[in-house]
Order: C-alpha cells, then sequence, then structure tokens
C-alpha cells in the first residue's frame, strides 16, 4: 500500500543523487550495496573501494570522535541526499473501504436483498386490474395513495441499513486513527544517543542521519543501518533479519555490519550511520512488503470469506485489533507452507483474549437461536397464508395474482429477517472495541501506553504480578551509603582523609575507568534538584560515591579514553559482574572487576588492608565477611558491589579468552552498599492489589537478603506469615527432578507460598511465569502479569498474559515484548491498569445485560406476534431503530462508564467465570418478564384502553394504526429507562449513583429520546408511526418508568434462591489450551523465544524470499556464481531447524550454577 509513496521516495533521491553525488565521497546507492554484505565480503569490499572505516567516516564528512558538527543546513543536505529515517506507514483504509467492510455483515446483506425485492415489487402492477379477489386479507382498506406509497417500506430498510453501516464504519475510522496516533506516539518517544559536535545527545529516532556517529549499548534496537568503528564485546542478535537464533559477534575487522532492527544482546560501541529509512535493510524490506503485501491480503480475506466459521461481525473486530498483527501475516512460507499455516491457526488461537473467547461464544450461540426462530416465523407465516387462501377459502391460483401473493410472501421473509436482525447482537463486537478503545485512549493519563488492545481487558482478570525490584518498586537512584574500606565497616559515607591515598586511588580508576562510559552524573536542571544521573544506575550510584569522596572521574576517563580500553568483560545476566583491562605505562595490564559482591568475592584471594597492602584472604575470612559485613548490609536492603583488581605480567600476555582462568585471584578494594529507596506510593499499590486479590510476587537479581528486607518495605510479605523467598539456585534444585527436567507438579508446591525470588536469571523468570500459568493446581488457571525492563525479560514479558515494560528506564527489546508500556515506570500504574481492565469487563457485563432484555422481547414479541395476527407489531423499519439504539447507542452509553475505586474491592474473574452471570440472568429474564406481559397486554387489549382502532389483521398496504405505534413507543421507552438499570450488574440498589459523572451516557438518553419524539410524530408512513396524544404519550413514558420500579422488586429476590438460571458466556478449560501447548516441547524457553520472534520470522521469511529471488535473478543475469543465493537459502532452511537448538539446556543449567552461590537454607528462607 505504501507502494507509491516510496517510489516517490526513490525517484526524488535518485534525482539529488546524480546533481550532488560528488558532495560526499560516496552516493546512497553504494552505501546501500555495501549494506547488502556480510561478515567477511564486506570487510573486502571495504578494504578495496574505501580503505578502512575511518576513510568510509572522512568521505562522509564526520568524525568517529566528534561526530557530525550538526548544523541545520548540513543535516538538511543529509536527509536530501541520502533520505531521511522513517518509512513512510501503509495508508490507513479509506472511509470507503471500511464502509464495505461493514457491508460484509450477513445479516445486513440479507436485509438488502430483502428491501430491494420488496421496492422491485412495489413498483411492479400487474396487468388486469382483476387482483381483487386475489386474496382474503386484501381487504378493501386500500386507496390509491397507500398502493403508490408501497416503496416506502423498501425505501426505509435501505436508508437504515445505510445508518447502521456509516455508524460502524465511523467507529472503525477513528478506531484505526486513534492507533495510529498511539503508534506515531511510541515511534516519538523512541530517542537514541548520537555524538554531535563532540557532545553525546539523545534525538529522536526520526532525526539520525548518514554519517552520524551513535552510541550503542546493551539493550538497543538498532534504528538505522551502520558500521562499527569501535566499541567492545558486541554481540547483536540479528534473527529478526536472517533467522539464525545465534547472536553474532561484531569487530572492526571481521563483521563490522550493524543492521537496523536488530538487537544488541552484549557489550557496547560505536557505528557510522550509513543507511537510513527505506535505504536500510529493514526498510528496503518494508518497501518490498508494501507492494507484496497488498495481493496477499486479499487472497487472505477471500480464504476467510470461505471459511465462513468466523462471524462477520467478530471479524470485524478481529480487523481492527489486528490491525498490527494483520499486517505481520500475510508472508505465508512457500517451504513448509502446510506447517506454517498450522502455525498461523494457531496464533490466530492465542490471539484471542479471554473477553474476546467468550463474547464470540455467545455471539455465536445467539445468533443460532435467532436463526431458528426467525426461520420458524417465516414459515409459519407462509404456511398460515396459503392454507388460509388455498384451502379453507378454495381459492385457485390464478397467474395474474401472482404478483400479489409474492408480495405477501416478500413481506413475511422481511418480517423473518427483521427477526434475526433483533437478535443477533452486532452491537457486541462494537461495545468491545469502543469500550477498549475509549480505555486505552483513558489510560494513557494514567502512564499506561497500551500496545495491545487486549492486554488491557486482560489486565483485569489478573490474579497475579510478578514484578522487578529495581525501578519499579524502587525509585531506582542509586545511592551508596556504607562502605568497607581497608578493613573497616563505615555505615555512613567515610571522610576521605580517613582512607589511604594508594586504596584512594585504586578505587577511583576502578570505578571510572570499569563502568560504561555513556553513564555520567550530571549537574541537576533547577536549583536544589538532585544531581541527574545518566545511564546505567548502579554505575551513577558509583560514580556518585567517587564524586561524595571528594574525588572526580572526568579527568582519568580523559586520560583513559574509551579507545584505549584493551578488552572488556560486558556485564550480562551470567558472569553478574563486569570487567575491563588497561594496559599501563610499563606494558603490563591491569583489570579492573566490580560486581554482585557474593560473586566477586569467590574470586578473591587478597585483600587491601588500612596501608592499603594486600593481605591474604582466605575462604574464612570471606565467611567472616559474608557474616559481619554483607549480610548487615543486605539486612538494611542495601544492594552490595564488591570492587577489584588484578594486575598481569606483560609476557606471556594473558590468553584473554579463557575467561575463568582471568577472572580469578582479584585483590578486593572495597564492597559497598548500594541503597535504593522504595517508592513512597508503592505500598498503598501493594496493598490494593492484595486486597484486589492479587498476589504480588518480587523477583529480583539482588542479594536475598536484599530483596527480603525490601519486600518488607513495600508490604510483600509481612512478618509471622507463611510465604517463600528463596533463590534462583534453590528454585532451581526444588522444581527440578534427577535429569535436571523441569516438573510441573514441583513447582505447584512452591509457587503458590512463593513471594520473593532473588538472584534469579532471566530463565528463572520465565520458568515461573510459564509454572504459574500452565498450573492446574488452583480451580481458576491464573492469570499472570508481568514487569520487565531487561533485554532478558523478553521471554517472560512474552509469555505472560500481560507484558509491562519500563518507558524510561526499558531496553528496546524489552518494549518491543511487551503489552503495555508504563511510561513513568511506577508499580502504581499497574493498579490504574487492573481497575481500567476490569471496568471494560463490567462494561461489557453492563451492555450484554441491556442487549439481551432487548433481545428476548423483541424476538419474542416478533415470532408470537406474526403467529397470532400474521403481523409483526414491529416494523422492520421501527425494528432497526431500536436495534440502533441496542447496539450502537447503547454501547457507547454503557462502554464509556468511569472507573472507581470500589472495582479493585471484589476478587478477579477468573477465566472461566461466564459473562453473564446469575445476577444479570435474574434481571434479563426479570425486566423481560415486565415488557412482555405489558407489550402482550396493549397488543390484544390496548385498543380498549385508550379507545382506538384496533391494528391487528391490518390490510397489505394499509396506513399505520396508532395502535401498534403505542406498542411501538411503550417498547423503547422501557428500553430507555432499562438502559438506566443496566448501570448496575451486582444487584446494587442505587441505579443512578454517579451517573453525571458519564455525560455521554446522558447524552445519548436524551438524544434518543428526543430522536423517539420526531420519528412517532412525523415518522409517519416509513416508520409506520401514527402521530399521538399527549395523554397517550404520557401512559407510555409512565409505562417505562415502571421499569425503574420493577428493577427494584428484582434487585429483592434474592439470586441464591433461583437455582434454576442458567449462567452463559464461559469459556470451558477444554478450549482454553490451544493443542500444541499441551504436547509442547520440554525445552519451553526456545517457545517463549520463537514466540518473540515468531512475527519477526514471518515477516523476514517473505523478505528472505524476495531477496534470494532477486539475487537469483540477479546471478542469472550476470551468470556469475550461485554461491550468494545459496547463501541466502541456507538461512531460509535453516530457520526451520533453528527452533530446536534456540538455547541448549547446558547454559540454562550453567547460569542457574552461577546465579547463587550463597544460598541459604531453607529453614533459614522460610523464617524471613
Amino acid at each position: 500500500m505504501g507502494d507509491m509513496t516510496n517510489s516517490d521516495f526513490y525517484s526524488k533521491n535518485q534525482r539529488n543523487e546524480s546533481g550532488h553525488g560528488g558532495e560526499f565521497g560516496c552516493t546512497m546507492e553504494e552505501l546501500r550495496s555495501l549494506m547488502e554484505l556480510r561478515g567477511t565480503e564486506a570487510v573486502v569490499k571495504i578494504k578495496e573501494t574505501y580503505g578502512d572505516t575511518e576513510a568510509i567516516c572522512r568521505r562522509l564528512k564526520t568524525s568517529p570522535i566528534e561526530g557530525l558538527p550538526g548544523t541545520a543546513p548540513d543535516l538538511e543536505k543529509r536527509k536530501q541526499i541520502f533520505g531521511q529515517n522513517f518509512i513512510p506507514p501503509k495508508k490507513p483504509k479509506t472511509f470507503l473501504q471500511l464502509v464495505w467492510e461493514a457491508l460484509q455483515d450477513v445479516t445486513l446483506i440479507i436485509l438488502e436483498i430483502a428491501a430491494i425485492i420488496s421496492l422491485g415489487l412495489s413498483f411492479y402492477h400487474p396487468p388486469g386490474e382483476s387482483s381483487e379477489g386475489c386474496a382474503t386479507a386484501q381487504g378493501g382498506a386500500e386507496d390509491e395513495g397507500e398502493a403508490e406509497a408501497g416503496w416506502i417500506e423498501g425505501a426505509a430498510i435501505l436508508l437504515s441499513v445505510i445508518c447502521v453501516v456509516l455508524v460502524t464504519a465511523f467507529n472503525d475510522w477513528s478506531k484505526e486513527k486513534q492507533f495510529r496516533g498511539l503508534q506515531s506516539r511510541i515511534e516519538q518517544e523512541q530517542k537514541f544517543t548520537v555524538v554531535r559536535a563532540g557532545q553525546v545527545v539523545q534525538i529522536p529516532v526520526a532525526e539520525i542521519v548518514v554519517g552520524d556517529i551513535a552510541q550503542i549499548k546493551y539493550g538497543d534496537l538498532l534504528p538505522a543501518d551502520g558500521l562499527f568503528i569501535q566499541g567492545n564485546d558486541l554481540k547483536i542478535d540479528e534473527s529478526s533479519l536472517t533467522g539464525e537464533s545465534d547472536q553474532v559477534r561484531k569487530s572492526v575487522d571481521k563483521d563490522p555490519m550493524l543492521l537496523s532492527g536488530t538487537h544488541v544482546m552484549e557489550g557496547s560501541g560505536r557505528m557510522v550511520v550509513t543507511a537510513v529509512g527505506v535505504n536500510s535493510q529493514t526498510g528496503i524490506i518494508f518497501t518490498l512488503l508494501g507492494a507484496g503485501g497488498e495481493e496477499e491480503e486479499k487472497k487472505d480475506k477471500k480464504g476467510k470469506m470461505q471459511d465462513g466459521t468466523v462471524d462477520a461481525s467478530q471479524s470485524k473486530a478481529k480487523q481492527q485489533d489486528g490491525a498490527a498483527a494483520m499486517e505481520m501475516q500475510p508472508l505465508k512460507s512457500a517451504e513448509g507452507g502446510d506447517a506454517d499455516d498450522k502455525k498461523k491457526a494457531n496464533m490466530h488461537k492465542k490471539e484471542k483474549s479471554v473477553l474476546q473467547g467468550k463474547l464470540t461464544k455467545l455471539a455465536v450461540q445467539i445468533g443460532k437461536a435467532g436463526l431458528v426462530m426467525s426461520a420458524i416465523t417465516v414459515i409459519i407465516l407462509v404456511l398460515y397464508f396459503t392454507v388460509d387462501t388455498f384451502v379453507v377459502n378454495k381459492k385457485p391460483w390464478l397467474p395474474e395474482c401472482t404478483p400479489v401473493y409474492v408480495q405477501y410472501f416478500v413481506k413475511f421473509f422481511i418480517i423473518g429477517v427483521t427477526v434475526l436482525v433483533v437478535a443477533v447482537p452486532e452491537g457486541l463486537p462494537l461495545a468491545v472495541t469502543i469500550s477498549l478503545a475509549y480505555s486505552v485512549k483513558k489510560m494513557m493519563k494514567d502512564n499506561n501506553l497500551v500496545r495491545h488492545l487486549d492486554a488491557c481487558e486482560t489486565m483485569g482478570n489478573a490474579t497475579a504480578i510478578c514484578s522487578d525490584k529495581t525501578g519499579t518498586l524502587t525509585t531506582n537512584r542509586m545511592t551508596v551509603v556504607q562502605a568497607y574500606i581497608g578493613d573497616v565497616h563505615y555505615k555512613e559515607i567515610p571522610d576521605p582523609s580517613s582512607i589511604n591515598a594508594k586504596t584512594m586511588e585504586l578505587l577511583v580508576n576502578a570505578i571510572a575507568i570499569n563502568s560504561a562510559y555513556t553513564t555520567k552524573i550530571l549537574p541537576p536542571e533547577k536549583e536544589g534538584a538532585l544531581p541527574r544521573q545518566v545511564g546505567n544506575k548502579t554505575e551513577c550510584g558509583l560514580l556518585g560515591f567517587v564524586l561524595d569522596l571528594k574525588q572526580d572521574y572526568e579527568p582519568v576517563r580523559n586520560q583513559m579514553p574509551e579507545e584505549k580500553l584493551y578488552k572488556v568483560y560486558t556485564f550480562n545476566s551470567v558472569r553478574k559482574s563486569m570487567s575491563t583491562v588497561i594496559k599501563l605505562p610499563d606494558e603490563s595490564f591491569r583489570m579492573y572487576s566490580k560486581g554482585a559482591s557474593e560473586i566477586v568475592l569467590k574470586k578473591c584471594c587478597k585483600i587491601l588492608n588500612t596501608a592499603g597492602e594486600p593481605r591474604v584472604f582466605r575462604p574464612r575470612d570471606r565467611d567472616d565477611m559474608v557474616k559481619k559485613v554483607i549480610e548487615p548490609m543486605a539486612c538494611d536492603g542495601l544492594r552490595t558491589i564488591c570492587v577489584a583488581f588484578r594486575d598481569f605480567p606483560s609476557s606471556p600476555e594473558p590468553d584473554w579468552d579463557n575467561e575463568n582462568d582471568i577472572l580469578n585471584d582479584l585483590t578486593c578494594i572495597c564492597v559497598v552498599g548500594i541503597e535504593d529507596p522504595v517508592r513512597p506510593e508503592v505500598p498503598e499499590a501493594i496493598r490494593k492489589c492484595q486486597r484486589a486479590g492479587i498476589t504480588v510476587r518480587m523477583v529480583t537479581g539482588d542479594n536475598i537478603n536484599t530483596a527480603r528486607a525490601i519486600a518488607i518495605k513495600c508490604g510483600i510479605i509481612h512478618p509471622g506469615e507463611d510465604f517463600l523467598c528463596l533463590e534462583g539456585k534453590e528454585f532451581n534444585q526444588r522444581i527440578r527432578n534427577e535429569k535436571g527436567e523441569i516438573e510441573q507438579e514441583r513447582i505447584d508446591k512452591i509457587w503458590p507460598k512463593l513471594r520473593v525470588l532473588a538472584r534469579s536469571s532471566p530463565t528463572d523468570k520465565h520458568t515461573l511465569v510459564k509454572g504459574i500459568i500452565d498450573s492446574t493446581h488452583t480451580e481458576q488457571r491464573q492469570v499472570v502479569a508481568v514487569t520487565g525492563d531487561g533485554t532478558n525479560d523478553g521471554p517472560a514479558l512474552k509469555k505472560a498474559d500481560v507484558g509491562f515494560a519500563m518507558g524510561i528506564a526499558g531496553t528496546d527489546v524489552a518494549k518491543e515484548a511487551s503489552d503495555i508500556i508504563l511510561t513513568d515506570d511506577n508499580f502504581s500504574s499497574i493498579v490504574k491498569a487492573v481497575m481500567w481492565g476490569r471496568n471494560v469487563y463490567d462494561s461489557i457485563s453492563k451492555f450484554l445485560q441491556f442487549q439481551l432484555t432487548v433481545n428476548v422481547v423483541a424476538v419474542i414479541v416478533a415470532f408470537t406476534g406474526a403467529c397470532i395476527t400474521q403481523d409483526s407489531p414491529l416494523k422492520a423499519v421501527q425494528m432497526l431503530w431500536v436495534n440502533l439504539i441496542m447496539d450502537t447507542f447503547a454501547s457507547l452509553a454503557l462502554a464509556t462508564e468511569p472507573p472507581t475505586e470500589t472495582l479493585l474491592l471484589r476478587k478477579p474473574y477468573g477465566r472461566n467465570k461466564p459473562l453473564i452471570s446469575r445476577t444479570m440472568m435474574k434481571n434479563i429474564l426479570g425486566h423481560a418478564v415486565y415488557q412482555l406481559t405489558l407489550i402482550f397486554t396493549l397488543l390484544f387489549v390496548g385498543e380498549k384502553m385508550f379507545q382506538i382502532d384496533s391494528g391487528r389483521n391490518a390490510p397489505l398496504h394499509s396506513p399505520p394504526s396508532e395502535h401498534y405505534t403505542i406498542i411501538f413507543n411503550t417498547f423503547v421507552m422501557m428500553q430507555l429507562f432499562n438502559e438506566i438499570n443496566a448501570r448496575k450488574i451486582h444487584g446494587e440498589r442505587n441505579v443512578f449513583e454517579g451517573i453525571f459523572r458519564n455525560p455521554i451516557f446522558c447524552t445519548i438518553v436524551l438524544g434518543t429520546f428526543a430522536i423517539q419524539i420526531v420519528i412517532v410524530q412525523f415518522g409517519g408512513k416509513p416508520f409506520s408511526c401514527a402521530p399521538l396524544q399527549l395523554d397517550q404519550w404520557l401512559w407510555c413514558i409512565f409505562i417505562g418508568l415502571g421499569e425503574l420500579v420493577w428493577g427494584q422488586v428484582i434487585a429483592t429476590i434474592p439470586t441464591s434462591r433461583l437455582k434454576f438460571l442458567k449462567e452463559a458466556g464461559r469459556l470451558t478449560q477444554k478450549e482454553e489450551i490451544p493443542e500444541e501447548e499441551l504436547n509442547e516441547d520440554v525445552e519451553e524457553i526456545d517457545h517463549a523465544e520463537r514466540e518473540l520472534r515468531r512475527g519477526q520470522i514471518l515477516w523476514f521469511r517473505g523478505l528472505n524470499r524476495i531477496q534470494t529471488q532477486i539475487e537469483v535473478v540477479n546471478t542469472f543475469k550476470s551468470g556469475a556464481s550461485f554461491q550468494g543465493a545459496l547463501r541466502r537459502q541456507s538461512s531460509v532452511t535453516s530457520q526451520s531447524q533453528d527452533v530446536a537448538n534456540l538455547s541448549s539446556p547446558s547454559h540454562v543449567s550453567l547460569s542457574n550454577a552461577l546465579s547463587s552461590p550463597t544460598s541459604l537454607p531453607p529453614a533459614a528462607a522460610g523464617q524471613g
């Protein structure tokens, strides 16, 4: 779709290039073709064409250290020549397309056909006006004018169909617009760090130009293509482009190619940007997809139409929700197409949220019932008419009478269809959409940026939240508050003079050099505010400690710039430490290390004493230190970090790749305790969660004592309760059998009591989430929400029912995998999300309660009326109006009720709690009884009560009677007042409570009332209404008001007495779990990672295919070797295999072994 714009882009850029090509040393085309090479080929090409990356920087007029000058004309020129860094979005569906989609609704199509037949027949007058003798029911009432007006009914039906279609289309359209607004907001919020004029600045991703020097670090999603200039230990996950799951190690001399859309999994560095926007690798793919997506989508639709089981209204809802999902589906794989389709089916199964599942099921049930009713209605009417005409009155079938008979049959058919229209609640998808869209909009104000609509409603069912500690429960402002230096444990920051000068120098160097150079402490923005911490918060805490000791880290860094660092072992979740090696002036090497104290201390064999001299540090001393220093610090809720160093001789040079030998024999400089204070609003938020029946668990990489201390401060655990605090290591021992396999029964023994999981690796987090979700231990399946900020939280966020990513601290990878982004990183925003989620659920229930009452009544009235009087008391057009009130307007009015705190006072509904509870069923049936009684009373004795002509058994085209108008009017009045009753679903007495907090509701009720007056008084023939007198109006309103009184009567009947009431719309266990989950592989983590990538793989398979085809064509053209094409092909085929070897259990167990050396005995863990 975006195909047009992209080609414009290209042609424009090409034109510019021919003009300006000379200004820069290389053209866009050259850079683009360079970026298509990989690994060694690329290195060779750079050597041959340019010399080295420095030379490319010179040609692009940029400095690897200073970056671009950043002047406006220069940036403008670069944008002109090389393009901008944004990919023009796919064109949104036009309003007309949406109208066309809304017209696909089956019931509407039937109605349109009926209306057209009715129209055609009304214009057709049979030759020979001998029709008087045709049918008995004809009666003599028909005068000339009336016969002419026969077309009105057909026209009116068509008009009301148009109304319904426009309203639906408009809703879809505004929804799409909101979705786009949301997307653009997410995109605007993405910033990236670049160097301009020697200053490190953060700029929006769209502002990046070719020639920018970008700083990349762990957790980034690369925004453009570039060449690696300098950095350390950089590993990239390129699966999104190649489908290869192994992380690719980047280096200047082996593989300097960095591609947009890939994830940085480890390390840091700098790159020079060489291609942006539509010219980057991801951009090229998007462009190809823009052209390729359209035909595919058409095919997709055809498939759906044949499928037929997807009811139209529901697929509508899906198309909207799936606006994002749709974009990812079209790429079906050519190889293994079969397997892929199966996968696709499963994807859909997974996509459907709990609520959608229940609603679909309900809508189908109601639809079937409606279909049966309408069929019976038509059959009875036709039979009655034929028997009456041809058998009882023994009339012959005369050819000239045929049109008249046909007209009768069409009328019966229209009545049947009307019954069906009223029975099918097509307002359901609309109500869900409106409710979700409204909530999402409002949730933005509560700092929840919802990426997937259904996450909002799933959150209302959440029964467990697994939260990170750092940054979510705490403020993420790290400050060093205690230290152990030179054999002394200082309870507050020591006086600089009391520390030996040698120790001080080592300490400052170790902290300044062995931390990411992107981490800094900047002066506060406002007077009196705290200094700003930029970068990794733990490192900020350590740098702050240096400043508190009246030292400065800047000069140290300037003396030893990042380029000169000899080797860096970056922090990752397995090492749990970071080390940097530098070359000293005498050619020998020194390595600084810092990391979790229990891990680094295990590797120390010396420690600096008061005089700054190293003394021996034996395991016995270490145990002493753990007891006297580390545990007391941890019990105060501090994180303990150990700083150490080691010297190496200049020759022989150590084998830097042998990490186990290198990270050993360290000398400990100091241990510091870092405080990360609990956010002030968190304890209250956690209390609300617990009151709402949601268990909060804390999963953290911290030491168990720290974790427990903070859990107590937050109120996650209360002293004296029966709960578990485990370390990752012990957790793993408890849940695995002798073979090291995870067993669900073992997890079931642990998770109900587990409140804190400390020293956990991302794998543990994922195992826990999966264990809770798959557990059959409770009668309800648990619905789990997870918060995460790190790259490694991806699998857990994906696996959880709702994944929350941190908007400020979160890495791009985490945001990609999440459903909701917390823009303020605050736990209390999660409570808001729960409130909104429950509100969505309740809104849908309110709407259902109202809708079903109307449905039941209208269907029964139309059905019995038709059977007894041969004519439905409610005409087709009137039914459509009622349908419009109940569906569109009611869904607007009831779906926009604002949430209240009382929502947090009840336990969560489970997955298999029915949509329509007993109380609601009681209300529906109760009100239906009231309405039916009154309407039938009016129908059969109304004419006597009001002293008017009876409207029963009227001939075919007779004028509308007051009698039937009163019935119609009363019916609508009852609906209006019942709408107020529907505002409460738990049997509350006061239905008016908070009614003025919802202006939309008031407007709609009053608006409907006004339109109703117009329809009755001036609707005339099209609406089959005769104007009513004032006293008749007052009676109608009085009967309507009776609804409110009757509502109170119903509320008094205790629900518990009515055992016979059935609930409806529940999901049974069986339907919930898609087949594939039952026979899932043991290595579940692959599955989650695969989920994480499945969308991307689908995209990129297609991509690979396109690229392969292009390459094959080119290869044939040039007649050169087939290598290139085969290489791509192999990477495609390897995707199907790499699912199996995504992450072998061997590294899982390794990480667990490392994750927790100081495990407490179970007894201690339990006491808390």
